[in-house]
């Protein structure tokens, strides 16, 4: 890489650890996202207008993959 002035600049590539510690936040986020998902599908509707859901929306909510926010 090079500044303006043309200066060449050594772009240091992150630190393994620093990638594996993505790479296992991101694991943990989508499994918690999977399970919340899960427990979301399986609330009575009573429940689910108590925190104010439709059934057809945690229905909805549930079905998509975990990889999606």
């Amino acid at each position: 890489m090079t500044t303006r002035s043309g200066t060449w600049i050594a772009a240091s590539p992150r630190p393994r650890s620093d990638r594996l510690t993505q790479v296992l936040v991101a694991i943990a986020t989508a499994l918690e996202r999977h399970r919340q998902r899960k427990r979301l599908a399986e609330l009575d509707p009573r429940l689910l207008r108590d925190i104010g859901v439709s059934a057809e929306d945690a229905w909805q909510e549930a079905r998509r993959p975990f990889w999606q926010r």
